[in-house]
Order: structure tokens, then sequence, then C-alpha cells
């Protein structure tokens, strides 16, 4: 009788790729900005994320132990990406068997080097790991789901004095497939690792995805970004946490207002900050932010107005470069964050389309 051969191991099948050294552009995957597959807080939440718009389907998991993956524990996938897209450019074979150091990976992510700091890293890991993810999104098979972590696995190397020496992570084919594919990937502002609160960073890489960089900007209706965010948050505090992000501008690279249709409907608009600055926080009264003084004369002219009502004689250009999801009418289910005051307003969710109605904002 012919004994079984053991099955080897993912880690036997892969070749290792060592971090690459320098200053790289931090780059980040567009289903991950656009999609609800991380929790907004820092708090231990265990409540799964159900997200179902059209053929998109993603349900997110976590395990009690853990809790469910961060906004902040993403910064490790963007660390990935970046990674893997420098060494691709730079034609150097990748894989998805990934060797660096905590300091290569804390300095590229703006965290300290304490001993503190690599503990959280720790703990960030095993969250990306123990968090559980299926979704169709690039599934051939409508209705097909593919199931990951974010990390198959990872493994902490030590030296003779049992300080850390380094770490090694498998990301999964769903995550290293989206990085190689070109059209799936953006540069992002490395301000994006200052941004303190988890509402910050969700709505900047929505907005960076989006919005990209035309000069036209974009619209989203409140309640489609709601629930696109797979906040836990009661609708009512979301919308107050949008209008403290609009009041205070801390988003690198772009200009935030709101506006408000003729119907009643609230929308965030946001484009690319005039000549290129950041946006100031200062807002004139009754106007939009301005950016900072100093380059073009264009720069110095009078805002448009923050609070603008639908009745305009154009709309703007479709974004179809960087997104066609939100230029998409389609049916929305509902979602673990949607509350009673969601249901019994159902119809807002659903408007019929106008002629003057503004891309972006959907039905």
């Amino acid at each position: 009788m012919m004994r079984k051969q053991p099955t080897q191991s993912e880690r036997a099948q892969l070749e290792l790729f060592h971090a690459l050294g320098g200053d790289l552009a931090p780059r980040d995957a567009q289903d991950l900005m656009a999609y609800p597959f991380f929790s907004l807080s820092k708090s231990h939440r265990v409540k799964p994320i159900d997200y179902e718009v059209a053929d998109i389907a993603i349900r997110v998991e976590a395990v009690p132990e853990h809790g469910m993956a961060t906004i902040w524990d993403a910064d490790i996938l963007i660390w990935a990406a970046s990674q893997l897209v420098e060494a691709r450019d730079a034609g150097l074979r990748t894989s998805r068997l990934m060797a660096a150091t905590p300091y290569e990976i804390l300095t590229f992510i703006g965290r300290g080097v304490s001993s503190r700091d690599y503990k959280r890293l720790k703990a960030a890991l095993d969250r990306l790991q123990s968090t559980t993810v299926a979704t169709t999104i690039r599934q051939p098979a409508l209705g097909r789901r593919h199931r990951f972590s974010w990390i198959n696995e990872w493994v902490e190397r030590t030296d003779h004095q049992g300080n850390p020496a380094g770490i090694e992570l498998i990301v999964p084919d769903w995550f290293y497939s989206a990085v190689l594919d070109d059209a799936l990937i953006l540069t992002i502002d490395r301000a994006y690792f200052s941004l303190t609160g988890g509402f910050d960073r969700w709505l900047y890489r929505i907005v960076r995805k989006h919005g990209g960089k035309q000069r036209a900007g974009w619209r989203f209706e409140f309640r489609h970004l709601y629930l696109k965010s797979g906040s836990l948050s009661p609708f009512k505090r979301f919308a107050y946490e949008l209008r403290d992000i609009v009041r205070r501008q801390p988003l690198p690279g772009y200009i935030l207002s709101i506006e408000v249709t003729i119907g009643g409907k609230t929308l965030l608009a946001f484009e690319p900050a005039p000549c290129g600055q950041d946006v100031d926080g200062l807002v004139l009264s009754g106007t939009r932010p301005i950016g900072p003084s100093g380059t073009a004369v264009s720069c110095h002219r009078e805002p448009k107005p923050g609070l603008t009502s639908e009745d305009k004689n154009e709309n703007r250009a479709s974004n179809l470069e960087s997104n066609q999801e939100s230029n998409i009418c389609c049916a929305r289910a509902s979602v673990e964050n949607r509350s009673a005051e969601t249901q019994s307003r159902a119809t807002e969710t659903h408007p019929r389309r106008r002629p003057s109605s503004i891309p972006g904002a959907e039905r």
C-alpha cells in the first residue's frame, strides 16, 4: 500500500519577496477604497459587514478574539501594494510571500517604532489574518463568491537575543491579482497616514477613488455614502460626521462641500484643491474653502457657494475613468448599517431620475 505524500505548504510553494528600500509612493487598491471592507472604529467589532448592490456582494466577518480588521490595519495592505507595484515596475519578481522588518513597515505607514508600536503592528496582523471576506467583486460568474482573509498567514522572526528581526506574511491571491492590475491601483497622498479619524480615512479613499484628479469633481448622496461605509453609527450620526469633515477640510488635495437638491437630497461634493495646494481649514462665510495663495491668479478667485440647488443648466462630466459604479443606477439591498429610520424612508434611496440630476447621486 502506497503512503500518501504530505501536502506541500503554501509557504514552501512561494518564492520569498524581500521588501524594497527607499521612499516608495503609497499605492492603494481601488476595490478596497470603494467598498466597506474594514471597521471605521478602533473599538472591538465583531458584527459582520453586509453590503449588496446590484451584482456586488460583500460580507466581512470577524472572530471575537481579535475583532474585525480596521481601516488603520489596512495601512499594512497599502504598504504591501506599494512594494509589489514598485517591484513590478522595476522588472523584479514579485510574490505573495513578503518579508520585511517591523521598522520598514511602521516607518512607511507613519507610525512610531517603539515596542508599543511593534505590539500594535502584531495585533493588526492578527486582525487582518483572522478577518474573513466573501465577495463577488471581480468574479467572472454572477453570484460566485471568493472567500479569503486579508493575510493568509504571518510569522515573526527574532534574532538570537529574542529581539524582533523580521516579519513574513502571505497576502491572498484576490488582493495580489488586484495589485498587479494597473487599472485597479491608485497612488494616494502620503498625508493620508496622518489622518487620525476613521471617517476621515474612509472618506479620503472614497474621494480619491471616485473623484480622482478630475477638475469637475464628483458627488454622492449622503445615504448612498452611508451604505458604502459599513458604519455601525445611526444615519443621523453618520451625517453629522460628514458635515464635520466638510467643516474641518482635513482631506489632502481635495475640497469638500455640501449641496442640496430641489427634492431635498443632501449631496457631498468633492473636487481637487485649486492649484494643487492643500485645503485651508478656514472657510469664508457662505463659500467653499479656498486654496492658499502664492500660485496662480485663479487661486484667489471667489469660490463657488458651498450650498447649491439642483437647478443647473449642465451636469458635471461622467467620471467613467475611475468610477463606473457611482454612475450606475441600481436597486439597493439592505445592509447591516441600515437603521429603522432608513427603512422608513426607503423611497429616498430610490428617487426617480430627473433630466437635471447630478451624476453620482444614485437612484
